[in-house]
């Protein structure tokens, strides 16, 4: 063989391996096999519940809603947020930006309770910008208190709140269009990161993240974890007193992690994507489903984790899930764009 055949030989060669190392890293050729030894309690009909967030101590839960039909999106979006009252088993979804007079995309959102108040901080998408929304919950009353813009608000996905000033929260990716972008989704390049808010300042608290997604923080163990779905990890990182991050380890869930919630017990509840090919597939209206799954993670302190598959499915009940969050013995999974989100009863073991 000469010298240019051998070249082209080797070419040809890596060619394959940059293949196959898109469709292994992204679940391509995962199994998907239905399994959930709870049930489906209840539809609730709400489009595109990407995010919810739930108070265990005042009883109610925030759902993120908006009807996108794919992605990227052609049109002005109108979504809203939603409240629930968990006390009352009809869990009808009371929609509380009905008075917004802005365009409201919302994304990631996060509660804070000080006295009798709540903090709402939700990620908004418009055609004119990106932009994080702060409203304030009283009752069943929201209000909104102002919008924030910023250079390094540039794709942010999610957010959690340390208080009503200040927060984190993550850009999922690092470019907006081009080749640039196409890289960082198609090779998985870790360039987006996490940032810090303080009520002033925006500071970058942790880069070198492939995909940044869901984002939320343990308060009791003083941790953040943040989801990368196009690494299949959840990463976890100390919050120190300057609300810089040092970096801990990676959990590798062998999905493509989204929102994170914690329980009563402080395991992570985790909607997830097993097979992210698919679900680019679907989220540009080239699939009418796309598989979810829920995870169940028992994190006891680095290297010492559990992972637990609690739901998987493909799609034909709930199409690409995004999150899971509990109240007693339910959990409420949302979703990217179906007209329906699912409240499930736990397995009994």
């Amino acid at each position: 063989m000469n010298f240019k055949k051998r070249i082209l030989y080797a070419i040809f060669i890596l060619l394959l391996l940059y293949v196959a190392n898109i469709f292994i890293s992204t679940g391509f050729f995962r199994t998907i096999e239905n399994n959930f030894k709870g049930e489906i309690l209840k539809e609730i009909n709400l489009p595109g519940a990407e995010d919810i967030t739930i108070s265990n101590i005042d009883s109610f839960a925030i759902v993120s809603s908006t009807k996108r039909n794919r992605f990227p999106n052609t049109k002005q979006e109108i979504g809203g947020l939603y409240f629930i009252d968990l006390k009352n088993s009809g869990y009808k979804p009371i929609h509380l930006t009905k008075n917004f007079n802005k365009p409201f995309a919302p994304h990631g959102i996060s509660i804070y309770k000080k006295d009798s108040t709540y903090t709402v901080a939700v990620i908004n998408h418009t055609k004119e910008g990106e932009f994080i929304e702060i409203f304030q919950l009283i009752n069943q009353e929201l209000k909104h208190q102002k919008t924030l813009k910023n250079e390094l608000i540039f794709s942010p996905n999610d957010i959690v709140l340390l208080n009503e000033n200040s927060f984190y929260f993550t850009n999922d990716h690092k470019y907006k269009d081009g080749i640039q972008r196409l890289a960082e989704d198609y090779l998985g390049l870790a360039i987006s990161d996490v940032v810090y808010f303080d009520g002033k300042n925006y500071t970058q608290a942790a880069d070198g993240i492939a995909y940044a997604n869901g984002i939320n923080y343990d308060k009791k163990r003083n941790l953040l974890f943040v989801a990368s779905p196009r690494k299949f990890l959840i990463k976890v990182y100390q919050k120190n007193k300057d609300n810089s991050l040092t970096f801990i380890e990676d959990i590798y869930c062998k999905t493509g992690v989204d929102n994170i919630e914690f329980d009563a017990e402080n395991n992570l509840w985790v909607g997830a994507h097993p097979d992210l090919m698919h679900f680019a597939s679907y989220a540009k209206g080239d699939k009418e489903t796309s598989p979810s799954e829920i995870i169940k993670i028992n994190y006891r302190g680095k290297s010492d984790y559990s992972i637990k598959q609690i739901y998987m499915e493909d799609g034909s009940k709930m199409s690409a899930s995004t999150v899971a969050a509990t109240f007693n013995t339910l959990i409420f999974t949302g979703n990217v764009m179906d007209d329906t989100f699912l409240i499930l009863k736990k397995p009994t073991n």
